[in-house]
């Protein structure tokens, strides 16, 4: 295979025709596959479906004193405090315990924060006359879309390799309208990347000119490794404790995709002045959650030993989805020189890079074959990628034959964007 940038006009126009076949052939097929979201798939739930058999007895609900079935704990039963801070590294006390989905939890944090203030708030955020939101890019869309609804300003952040440019970072907080950032540290939706340790410990030291000035560390995949043994992480809680700064960052986890993501356990962790103010608020919204589904969760997952061990039966379904990816790219692809990514060793994404001012083309043209993937622009603010160039895969959800299927479109629809852009068509 030659490189596009090495082929002469001609050559250009006769590959254009040839991938232009390929493209009817496949549309032909009439496919219907989705690769827009990052759900785990059948066999990942069905790996985990006897957690819905943990407990069968009233006696089974009971942890110590406690009757999981009644009201009372609002921050969570103490046996999932203590699973959740010996995953995540911290201590019991700086664990929130709360529904299914941590995005629920990000949410209410921001959602204290505009009606109330955090803990350093000198007002609510909404009675600041302009507010400001870090968001390293590309990213995570919810995540954006969270501070988007309540009117901040989204201020891109360039992702490196090392995690987000920390030159930038220091440099915008400096502005006291800017009040917190997103983080997701460990395998990074959608690049995959790890935080480097002098990335964190430049995130822990920050002294921003907010006082309320908020990390949102969000460890979703924390325990999620598919290649390799598990790779440790430190805990900025107390790296912000350590630095001065103990009430600076909110750390998120959940256990959607280690059991069932419509039935998980979420989390947050803060400091315990954190923690105390943020009860205070949720005991107005909330008397308790699903502490039935922690108790089941605590018996299931037991501790973090045997939630590695699980994760690695989780890896053996995942790694041959990402590598048939990830060789489809590399055999399709990497000879022509129009995309760039890297291949992940945790984590739910690959993040496509394609030709500049291609990626709406490719995904309509995916679309236009049968194969549903994640928005163009969707991994930066607002939904609009300067370059339009990155695209998330998802690899999760379909079996490995529909995956191969759907990345052959993938890499078709692509070759056939960069054609037309390289041919002014």
């Amino acid at each position: 295979m030659t490189a596009y940038a090495n082929m002469t006009a001609e050559q250009l126009q006769q590959e254009y025709q040839a991938v232009t076949g390929r493209f009817e052939a496949l549309k032909a097929k009439n496919l219907k596959l989705d690769m827009s979201r990052g759900k785990p798939g059948k066999a990942q739930l069905d790996l985990v479906s006897d957690i819905l058999t943990v407990l069968k007895t009233p006696e089974d609900c009971m942890d110590g004193k406690i009757d999981a079935r009644n009201y009372g704990e609002l921050s969570g039963l103490p046996s999932a405090k203590k699973l959740f801070a010996e995953i995540l590294g911290c201590r019991p006390e700086e664990v929130f315990v709360g529904g299914n989905a941590s995005l629920n939890l990000m949410y209410d944090v921001i959602s204290k924060g505009m009606t109330h203030g955090l803990l350093h708030s000198p007002r609510p955020w909404s009675q600041e006359p302009v507010r400001k939101f870090l968001c390293p890019s590309p990213g995570y869309d919810r995540h954006f879309k969270v501070t988007e609804s309540f009117g901040f300003e989204l201020i891109t952040i360039p992702m490196l390799e090392t995690g987000p440019d920390m030159d930038a970072v220091e440099e915008a907080v400096k502005d006291p309208a800017v009040k917190g950032i997103w983080c997701v540290p460990k395998y990074s939706n959608p690049q995959g990347y790890i935080y480097s340790d002098e990335t964190i410990d430049r995130m822990a030291h920050l002294k921003p000119a907010a006082p309320d000035f908020t990390i949102m560390w969000d460890n979703a995949y924390c325990i999620h490794e598919f290649d390799g043994d598990f790779v440790p992480f430190r805990d900025i809680l107390t790296l912000c404790r350590e630095a001065g700064s103990p009430d600076m960052v909110f750390e998120f986890a959940s256990t959607s995709k280690i059991t069932l993501p419509g039935a998980g356990v979420a989390v947050f962790a803060t400091s315990e002045a954190n923690m105390a103010y943020m009860n205070k608020l949720l005991t107005v919204e909330v008397i308790s959650y699903d502490k039935v589904n922690m108790l089941r969760h605590v018996r299931y997952l037991q501790d973090k030993a045997h939630t590695l061990a699980l994760m690695q039966r989780h890896a053996a379904i995942m790694k041959p989805k990402f590598d048939a990816v990830a060789d489809a790219l590399d055999r399709e692809i990497k000879p022509l020189g129009i995309g760039s990514w890297c291949r992940p060793k945790g984590g739910y994404f690959i993040s496509y890079d394609a030709m500049p001012g291609t990626a709406k083309r490719a995904l309509a043209l995916c679309k236009e074959a049968g194969v549903v993937m994640t928005g163009a622009g969707a991994t930066f603010p607002y939904g609009v990628d300067p370059q339009d160039s990155n695209i998330r895969i998802a690899p999760s959800l379909p079996p490995v034959e529909e995956l191969e299927a759907a990345i052959e479109v993938f890499c078709v629809c692509v070759r056939m964007a960069a054609l037309e852009k390289l041919l002014g068509k």
